[in-house]
């Protein structure tokens, strides 16, 4: 779809859509009517252009196509429903779940893929696996027939888009499904209690500022209180949103920027303002959220889920607001690949297209917390009025869907893993041993060229740089 839609006429038509139309295999072909005119009417000609939009958007799915589907993922239970929805779209395609767990399902992936047999149809990749995948041609390129991915690009964020494709940004190698943006999970009672902002617009904006954090973090540590988990916290998710290496494989976490929340960084880690652990999966952690001991940290959109099964008795204390220092981050999130290998893959992108565009399935996914990449299903008044009582009844999935849409385009590539200990182990010693910021960039980007830069120049020329 090279056309934008508006919200309203996108709206209307999948309402449309969804209570007359039947399965098929994607979005209705682009029309192109070259007998149109419109004899200088303006007003007819938006009514064809408007017209030839709403074809655009119509879900036709073909209820008569057969075939199988073996799909690998290593969160099976959430497929139990989304199979059903699918089958009633596509009652003549089986699939078959095979749940595996996460290490070795990627594992498993991989060595089937660089065998040449043994792969799935569909497989779901994390974003931290996904780069494994995407040098040679193991994976289908979406982009191209009988796929033709492209008329979607305009209903999900280019954060979303080009986070999937080839290092080159040419092929897209993974269907975008969710975004996990970085969030700020807070005590109200406890800021409220510091005198500090409390209600999440007015904190968000509070927390912009840097003197504003440090001198917050100041009030906590005075009392005993911490305001994040991670010592290190705003210079690690900014090195997030960017990545580590762009298109030409040039480094990138060697900026001003970087070096400045670095400084900030060993202003906090100063202050004692994180325990430097887990509040939400350690014990030592989770005793200090329940004495009180913290006040807030950022982590992916998944928080409020697990504040409630780890912490139900603190129901209605937390809120959510945008992280520290306007920082807009992706925390994760998983695509569907479709290995080249696949001796099925007419069947394999209807179970692909499905799960990403129908609404029903979405009503499944947001149960398990996974968050909608797609702004016509976030568009929905279902979606955008919801409301978390463990938040206290705050609009939750209308912040998630507010952070997502100004998350930086970030490149993912095969020597992110490798880059990563380069990376955070400098940082840690520049924070235990107070070494001048600017210094620790260079030397990481230093090493960095020593230990990966035979890797580098490989893949460069295999990109032919």
């Amino acid at each position: 779809m090279r056309k934008s839609v508006s919200v309203f006429i996108f709206l209307l038509v999948l309402m449309l859509t969804l209570a007359g139309c039947k399965s098929g295999s994607n979005l209705a072909s682009n029309p192109s009517d070259d007998n149109t005119n419109n004899n200088g009417n303006n007003d007819n000609g938006q009514e064809v252009a408007e017209e030839e939009e709403e074809e655009d958007m119509k879900l036709v799915y073909d209820s008569s196509l057969e075939g199988s589907v073996t799909f690998w993922t290593f969160t099976p239970d959430i497929y139990v429903d989304i199979v059903k929805g699918f089958n009633k779209e596509y009652p003549n395609v089986k699939v078959e779940v095979v749940g595996l767990d996460f290490g070795d399902m990627h594992d498993k992936l991989q060595t089937t893929l660089a065998a040449g047999s043994g792969a799935p149809d569909v497989a779901q990749v994390e974003q931290g696996q996904f780069a494994r995948y995407v040098v040679g041609d193991l994976l289908e390129d979406l982009l191209q027939p009988p796929y033709d991915a492209g008329r979607y690009q305009n209903l999900t964020s280019e954060y979303n888009w080009e986070r999937w494709k080839s290092v080159d940004g040419i092929k897209l190698l993974g269907m975008p499904w969710d975004v996990t943006p970085g969030v700020f999970y807070y005590r109200q009672d406890l800021y409220e209690q510091m005198g500090l902002p409390s209600e999440p617009d007015e904190l968000g904006e509070f927390i912009k500022d840097k003197d504003n954090v440090l001198a917050a973090a100041r009030t906590f540590a005075a009392n005993g209180i911490y305001m994040f988990e991670w010592r290190d916290s705003p210079a690690v998710q900014y090195g997030d949103a960017i990545g580590y290496y762009d298109s030409d494989y040039k480094w990138l976490r060697n900026d001003e920027k970087m070096a400045e929340l670095l400084d900030f960084v060993k202003e906090g880690n100063q202050l004692g303002w994180a325990p430097q652990m887990s509040v939400l999966f350690s014990d030592e952690g989770k005793q200090l959220v329940n004495q009180g001991k913290v006040a807030s940290f950022p982590v992916g959109s998944w928080g409020a889920r697990e504040l409630k099964n780890v912490f139900p008795e603190q129901s209605g204390k937390w809120r959510a607001t945008t992280m520290p220092l306007g920082l807009n981050v992706g925390l994760g999130g998983s695509t569907f690949v479709i290995p080249s290998q696949s001796e099925n893959k007419e069947a394999a992108w209807a179970f692909v297209e499905w799960m990403n565009t129908a609404e029903e399935s979405w009503k499944v996914f947001v149960e398990y917390s996974v968050e909608p990449g797609w702004k016509h299903i976030t568009a929905l008044p279902w979606y955008q009025e919801h409301s978390n009582e463990y938040l206290g009844g705050q609009n939750d999935y209308a912040l998630y869907d507010k952070i997502a849409d100004q998350i930086p385009v970030r490149r993912l590539t095969p020597l992110d893993g490798q880059a990563w200990p380069i990376y955070i182990d400098r940082v840690a010693k520049a924070l235990d041993e107070n070494i001048d910021s600017k210094t620790t960039l260079q030397q990481i980007e230093e090493a960095a060229e020593k230990e990966l830069g035979p890797e580098v120049e490989k893949l460069k020329a295999d990109l032919g740089n």
